[in-house]
């Protein structure tokens, strides 16, 4: 289904291709506010560990969110929130699809970032981590395989060859993706949703400790077909490669384009290269998880020299995030003070703060002054706000978590607070609402099928999160009342978001 373009909302029947800009959405994959030197520097007040100068440079010529977040404090589910503007409780997944075998989330015709994009005339492309179910053949028949997605499934699957449901289908003209990013499996690149061999004798095979070239990529989540040249230390340099290259051709036409760069870096397996465009990586912060995020920052580089180099800077829109808050890390804890919360508590797949509270900001030269604002933003607002921006009007049963920040980034036009917001953690299903200062932390299950209120927090007066309000009689009707707001919305299925 094709959406609607809102010509009401333009100053003629329809903006010219140069006067739309090109859209930028970087997600950084467990990237938290402690890994970013602007944050510890600007926000804390601090001297950071080490420095991400680059993405920096970008935040500080823009607007960074101090009250920005996540969709969920944990990957798959927000990948399918930012794509869709929904709420994961919404999908017939609500803890998110992990499986690349899986069905996908999404419903036909339904709009995401990329049929946003290119129902407007734009050039659409996806780059990087996929994590949201697929299609493909049993081999030598139309039968879909949904079978085990680790192990030796070799000969089970067709592996070759998407069968539906990737990229192309939420909208991508051009995708180059690794299906769940560099922790597999599976351990294979795709371009345009045909299998890219990583070299000329690469071959699928049985991945495992034995035949890898660095025995480190085969990650906890187990074994699995993979490219026998798959080389962990080689892909966030071959994924902004591939970036570099999707702007300066989109560049080369009269076409707007939208890149969706998805880098797997943060995330397990920590395989820093040597070097990376000739600056060292490896060894060059106290772990090889942060030097991680060193590679990240000069990922963001490339793509930022590229769209300079093609003229398309000063006419882009770049907004930034992560899928989630950022990982622990021991040694560096320990041995240097390192947060990943930034000065909030949690991490990754917990419901605190610091487990989807994480680096956001907004740049657009010209359009958006640089600054702070301390309103709250989701990185599932994109599919709201680039609709906005280019023009195209979404169904009113869609996207009905999604909330239009454009009038916050350019300060044109009225912006709408949301009154409240609900979001999920991860793995131990624990769900959240939140209705300022007040912070409710609901326990469920898998299923979906049992609530509970199990912590209250007042964020303004704590915002550590280290007084558990739940047990005091004092706060019973605020826990009861926001649990009853929580199953209402849920089960009404109303939309949250204000612009709706």
């Amino acid at each position: 289904m094709k959406l609607i373009p809102l010509f009401a909302l333009l100053t003629s029947c329809a903006l010219h291709a140069a006067e739309k800009p090109n859209i930028v959405f970087i997600l950084a994959d467990d990237l938290g506010l402690g890994d970013v030197s602007y944050h510890a520097r600007h926000i804390q007040k601090k001297e950071p560990l080490f420095e991400t100068p680059n993405i920096d440079a970008l935040a500080e010529s823009g607007l960074w969110f101090t009250d920005g977040h996540s969709a969920t404090a944990l990957c798959a589910p927000t990948r399918y929130a930012v794509m869709s503007g929904n709420n994961n409780y919404r999908s017939y997944a609500p803890p998110g699809v992990w499986s690349t075998f899986a069905p996908t989330a999404f419903k036909p015709g339904e709009a995401t970032l990329g049929t946003v994009a290119r129902d407007a005339g734009y050039t659409t492309g996806m780059i990087g981590k996929w994590h949201m179910g697929g299609d493909f053949h049993v081999p030598g028949s139309k039968e879909i395989y949904r079978g085990a997605k680790s192990g030796d499934i070799i000969g089970k699957v067709d592996l070759t060859q998407w069968a539906g449901s990737g990229p192309r289908y939420c909208g991508f003209d051009y995708d180059f993706i690794s299906p769940c990013g560099i922790q597999g499996p599976l351990y294979l690149l795709y371009e345009n949703e045909k299998w890219f061999p990583l070299e000329k004798d690469s071959e699928i095979v049985f991945f495992t400790e034995k035949n890898a070239k660095n025995p480190k990529d085969v990650s906890d989540k187990g074994t699995g077909p993979g490219d026998s040249n798959w080389d962990t230390r080689k892909i966030g340099d071959l994924l902004s490669s591939k970036a570099v290259d999707f702007i300066k051709t989109s560049a080369a036409n009269d076409k707007p384009f939208f890149l969706y760069y998805c880098s797997p870096m943060v995330h397990v397996p920590h395989c820093p290269p040597d070097t990376f465009d000739g600056q060292k990586i490896k060894g060059s912060t106290p772990t090889n998880h942060l030097d991680m995020v060193v590679e990240l920052d000069l990922q963001v580089k490339r793509i930022v020299d590229a769209l300079k180099a093609s003229g398309e800077f000063d006419s882009t829109l770049i907004v930034f995030s992560s899928d989630n808050g950022g990982l622990t890390d021991g040694p560096a804890t320990k041995n240097h003070g390192y947060a990943p919360g930034g000065g909030w508590s949690g991490s990754k797949n917990r419901p605190l703060e610091g487990g989807h509270r994480v680096p956001t900001f907004a740049v657009w030269p010209g359009h958006i002054k640089a600054g702070v604002t301390d309103e709250l933003a989701v990185n599932q607002d994109m599919v709201a706000t680039f609709a906005a921006l280019v023009g195209t009007e979404i169904p009113k049963d869609q996207a009905q978590d999604s909330n239009n920040l454009l009038p916050l980034f350019t300060g044109n036009g009225e912006f709408k607070q949301r009154e409240f917001w609900v979001n999920q953690a991860g793995a131990n299903q624990e769900l959240m609402i939140r209705n300022m200062p007040w912070k409710l932390i609901i326990q469920s299950d898998f299923k979906r099928t049992k609530f509970e209120p199990k912590a209250l927090y007042n964020l303004k007066n704590d915002a550590s999160e280290s007084k558990d309000l739940i047990k005091n009689p004092e706060y019973k009707e605020i826990v009861d009342q926001m649990f009853a707001k929580y199953m209402d919305i849920v089960e009404s299925g109303r939309p949250t978001v204000p612009s709706h």
